[in-house]
């Protein structure tokens, strides 16, 4: 049990004892929160920190009048993300008329299943870790929206794949010099449009893509895909997907045919912890890796990262904050309704672009189409501290780029 889940309940256990009579429970209205992810397998390394950002912030409300009461739904079936289980999980909040917003989903893909869902019922949906640009923009954004355009009820509190591929590219570019690259994705929604994109900003910069595939989960041999990328002569490798998608162990097989020592980049997520966790990227890649880069759609600096921190009980990973940002925007409209919070006055006023909201980074707020203002992207290294030493590897953070202008 991580220390910060010890303290989410140490901290109910005390709220709990500090003396609340049955009467003043019964004078609160109370209001329930959804959390909505894919909780369990690999894929729990990286939900998880985004399950107790959450919690801990929504654990630290404090509304006159007001109990909030989080509910954990978990979409993984066998260790994958179900957006059918998601859908379901999400029209049981939907039909609790005391559930006023829900913070999810994880995964894009998914977040493609509920918009509607949501939208139609005029439920906040806040999502600390969505990228797919098109789910906010564009004639896709439109048709998932299609059943209340005049209500929208989406938010994010992460920068879009449209920001995040370019700033890669430019790494991989500028920084390192790279003019060969090849590329790979993981077949999913989400890693074919940042792969997509990573190239086209990548040609744009005078790169070239020596060849590009696909890697399905489950489904094809990383070792030979690459085989055959290896076949095209690249300086470096780049793959769109997540650590529980593939990326660590496109990384491992590389590694088996010799090509450690090449740059790799990754996109984002891959940063979800040391190689002695087990789950993570760097556990997946194993040892022998050699240059690793990854990005994070959400600033690694910001004010209240040292608060956060000392709560969460450990180093947070980058959406570990972004969930507990939208947990602050959730209480901050669930606040504005006083002592009977409804469903619709919360989406309302958490999807007013014209308000801005305090939070863990600080004051942000959200365009029309519900994307976060303040866009940042962070960029983290990695190398082993010892290549032949399983366990030994490790993230080190090297630079924050604050995104200006629309988009």
């Amino acid at each position: 049990m991580s220390r910060l889940r010890i303290h989410t309940i140490a901290l109910a256990l005390l709220i709990a004892a500090a003396g609340v009579t049955p009467a003043a429970a019964a004078e609160e209205t109370v209001v329930r929160v959804g959390i909505l992810l894919p909780l369990n397998g690999e894929i729990l390394a990286t939900t998880g920190p985004i399950r107790e950002g959450a919690l801990l912030t929504l654990a630290g409300a404090a509304i006159p009048g007001v109990r909030i009461e989080p509910v954990v739904l978990d979409h993984a079936v066998d260790g994958v993300r179900s957006p059918e289980k998601a859908a379901e999980d999400l029209a049981a909040l939907v039909a609790d008329p005391s559930v006023v917003a829900v913070i999810g989903p994880y995964n894009s893909s998914v977040a493609e299943v509920l918009i509607p869902i949501a939208t139609e019922a005029g439920l906040l949906l806040c999502s600390p870790s969505n990228t797919l640009p098109e789910l906010t923009v564009g004639p896709r954004a439109a048709e998932l929206r299609a059943a209340r355009p005049d209500r929208p009820a989406y938010i994010r509190t992460s920068a879009t794949d449209a920001v995040q591929a370019p700033v890669m590219a430019r790494l991989g570019r500028e920084r390192l010099g790279l003019t060969r690259i090849a590329v790979v994705d993981d077949g999913d929604v989400y890693g074919r449009t940042i792969a997509d994109l990573f190239s086209a900003a990548w040609m744009e910069l005078g790169g070239e893509v020596t060849g590009r595939e696909t890697a399905p989960v489950g489904s094809a041999d990383p070792r030979a895909i690459a085989e055959r990328l290896a076949a095209t002569d690249p300086e470096a490798f780049y793959f769109g997907g997540l650590p529980a998608t593939g990326a660590g162990a496109f990384r491992s097989a590389l590694v088996e045919l010799g090509l450690g020592e090449l740059p790799y980049l990754v996109a984002e997520g891959a940063n979800d912890g040391p190689a002695s966790m087990p789950g993570t990227f760097l556990d997946a890649a194993g040892p022998g890796s050699g240059e690793i880069w990854s990005a994070g759609a959400a600033p690694h600096d910001y004010p209240g990262r040292e608060a956060f921190a000392a709560a969460y009980g450990s180093e947070p990973p980058p959406y570990a904050a972004t969930a507990s940002a939208c947990a602050d925007v959730v209480l901050e409209a669930i606040a504005a309704g006083g002592s009977d919070p409804q469903r619709e006055a919360v989406r309302a006023f958490a999807t007013d672009p014209g308000r801005t909201f305090a939070s863990v980074f600080g004051p942000i707020s959200f365009d029309a189409n519900g994307d976060i203002v303040q866009r940042w992207v962070s960029l983290f290294r990695s190398a082993p501290a010892d290549p032949a030493a399983e366990g030994s590897g490790t993230w080190e953070f090297v630079e924050q780029i604050a995104i200006e202008g629309e988009g």
